[in-house]
């Protein structure tokens, strides 16, 4: 597992760059003593590893931005891809201090080497539509929801999609209003904001990861328990939980739903979080950071892979140490 004595270490997403795994972490130096200030002094870790075992830390890659900017209080969870020309781009969630971080919008930096990293003009790549998503309210959700973005390219052309983790306004229960947001772009640099692609079910579907898997499409998000929504706990496998579960489809553009039976990976309290499956010769693994103790400590680490298996209905299993 990826362990860093002096720092807590939660979300990651991979890049993989020949026999290369490039991780990319979210990291807070544990001198802060309470872990849940982490969110607020965070900076991106970057580490290698061939076998997703062993890593090799090669340090901070990113951190916020010198005030005033929009990115000056935290960057958060993102995704990493090259382009046709073999430019590294990073796409992160950024908020800003004068918004006491309740703001979320999403940036955009290069590399030539993927560690270090310029952001492209101010950083800002995508910003909210109202129409669309739920702004701030305060009451009814504890912030304005624009992160975690995901980013590939576009099966059915030549252009780029980015998903992200966003909220719908209008829902009366806010366990409802959870949604997979989506944009557009042709070129990496210039975003067209559309219609999400899944709502409901829970309040907020955090860190979403799509892939396909032999002629199925799979949206990995993960979720807390206390963010059920009333109808997806009356109808669920079990009681809540906390941890990383999915979404399926026949098209990358859904329709979406919520895969039936046991969470992937759920436990109370949460065991892991922010689940990611790679493809590592030739097998799906799942990885996940491990996030409380039986006692709710919280550990911060980025546990080893275990083995992902699909059965015929296309259902993921995960099979423990």
């Amino acid at each position: 597992m990826l362990v860093i004595e002096d720092k807590w270490v939660w979300d990651f997403w991979l890049h993989q760059e020949g026999d290369d795994w490039h991780l990319y972490y979210l990291q807070a130096d544990k001198r802060l003593n309470d872990p849940t200030l982490r969110h607020w002094h965070v900076s991106q870790g970057h580490a290698i590893s061939t076998d997703l075992r062993n890593w090799t830390i090669k340090g901070t890659c990113l951190q916020p931005a010198e005030a005033p900017a929009w990115d000056d209080k935290t960057t958060w969870t993102g995704s990493v891809i090259k382009d046709d020309a073999g430019l590294w781009h990073l796409f992160y969630t950024g908020t800003r201090n004068s918004e006491q971080g309740l703001k979320q919008r999403i940036g955009h930096a290069t590399s030539t080497d993927g560690h270090d990293w310029q952001r492209v003009g101010t950083g800002l790549a995508l910003d909210i539509d109202r129409d669309l998503y739920e702004e701030y309210t305060p009451g009814h959700w504890h912030d304005r929801a624009l992160r975690d973005p995901w980013v590939m390219k576009d099966p059915d052309g030549d252009g780029w999609l980015m998903y992200f983790t966003a909220r719908v306004p209008g829902k009366a229960e806010a366990n409802e209003a959870g949604a997979i947001g989506l944009a557009y772009s042709p070129d990496l640099y210039h975003w067209q904001i559309q219609p999400p692609v899944f709502t409901g079910s829970f309040g907020q579907l955090e860190v979403p990861q799509v892939f396909k898997h032999q002629n199925r499409w799979y949206c990995l998000f993960c979720t807390n328990a206390e963010h059920w929504s009333a109808a997806y706990t009356q109808t669920a496998n079990g009681p809540p939980v906390g941890g990383t579960h999915y979404l399926m489809a026949d098209h990358h553009l859904g329709p979406w739903r919520v895969a039936p039976g046991p969470f992937l990976d759920g436990s109370d309290p949460v065991r892991r979080y922010a689940g990611k499956i790679v493809r590592h010769k030739g097998d799906l693994l799942f990885m996940g950071f491990l996030h409380d103790t039986q006692e709710g400590e919280f550990v911060g680490r980025i546990d080893e892979p275990v083995s992902v298996k699909v059965d015929s209905s296309g259902l993921l299993g995960i099979t423990e140490r």
